[in-house]
């Protein structure tokens, strides 16, 4: 791609760029510590704890993405009346996300992951949640908060857990005022909910959600194809991206070829959260006046720096610099 003084250009423009997160948020609870034996109660290893971190996931995480890469995210989601509610507002402040838009819900606990891991090894995971649809009442107020924000927005961003914040009714009311308002929506689905984004700007499905969604197995890059054109034609989407772990990415667009980019990543340490990056870089990208396929090119380097850090984390501009420039150095551009 011979154009790389204008992705450089298009991620100095991130800064500033302003995207409502809409979704599924979440805390990442780590309990770090060492194994020297097991337990003679049971079968299992005893864990002596050394440390305890927190990080956001979820929604959360593509909405501190954002915020590392110099854009303004706000983020619109449901939360208990928990004490974990409490911490994610204060990491998601604490990472320059504004965090007033979630609606505290005292029937559902805020969703929580807990992993406790020993030296390498990740020993167990627990989860508090509930994927139980919002109530009338809770789903009107989610609403109000994105009519509120959405205005001020330039791009929509619709990250779906599946853990109730997107449901039908909801997605239907959003997406009509995102089209009043004549917003780009980028959406980032679980399988069960692709039929609901039809006409947004773009759908980053994996390769596992897009051949479910589009009830095709993908054996060759044919049946890829296959895929990409099903999902567009179907959605009427202005674009499809589908991401393939270590394969990279395709994009489909209307009335072009596909475009399949392949990894960038040097080093592969961890894949949680690799797509949270790759939604906020692509949202932040359009926001910034990228093409699509631009764009595409920016969120497959973004995800390559992602994968070589440890957990759910994110990228900085100068990162996604330094990663662009060397990626068009070794390609002789």
């Amino acid at each position: 791609m011979k154009v790389p003084q204008r992705l450089r250009h298009h991620v100095e423009r991130f800064a500033g760029r302003r995207v409502l997160v809409v979704g599924d948020v979440m805390l990442d609870e780590y309990v770090w510590g060492t194994v020297s034996r097991i337990s003679p109660e049971a079968p299992v290893p005893v864990v002596a704890v050394r440390s305890e971190s927190l990080r956001i996931g979820g929604a959360g995480n593509v909405a501190t993405n954002i915020a590392a890469l110099d854009g303004q995210a706000e983020v619109v989601g449901v939360v208990g009346t928990d004490g974990a509610a409490e911490r994610l507002t204060q990491e998601l402040a604490r990472a320059g996300v504004k965090a007033d838009g979630l609606v505290g819900d005292s029937t559902r606990p805020t969703t929580v992951k807990s992993r406790v891991v020993a030296g390498s090894q990740h020993v167990v995971r627990f989860d508090r949640e509930s994927d139980a649809p919002l109530s009338p009442t809770v789903r009107q107020r989610v609403l109000q908060q994105v009519r509120a924000r959405l205005p001020e927005a330039e791009v929509l961003l619709i990250s779906d857990y599946a853990k109730g914040v997107v449901g039908a009714r909801l997605v239907r009311e959003v997406l009509a005022l995102a089209a009043r308002w004549k917003k780009v929506v980028a959406v980032d689905p679980k399988v069960q909910h692709v039929p609901l984004f039809r006409g947004v700007t773009v759908i980053a499905p994996n390769h596992h959600e897009a051949a479910a969604a589009a009830r095709i197995l993908i054996r060759d890059e044919a049946d890829l194809l296959r895929v990409g054109a099903a999902l567009l034609r179907r959605l009427q989407a202005k674009a499809v991206l589908i991401t393939r772990g270590e394969h990279g990415m395709s994009l489909f667009e209307a009335g072009r070829p596909a475009t399949h980019l392949p990894t960038s990543a040097r080093e592969v340490y961890d894949v949680t959260g690799a797509g949270d990056t790759v939604m906020a870089v692509l949202a932040l990208a359009l926001a910034a006046g990228a093409s699509m396929r631009e764009a595409a090119v920016l969120a497959n380097y973004g995800a390559g720096v992602v994968v070589g850090k440890r957990g759910t984390a994110t990228v900085s501009r100068a990162e996604l610099a330094r990663a662009l420039w060397d990626g068009l150095m070794e390609n002789g551009q």
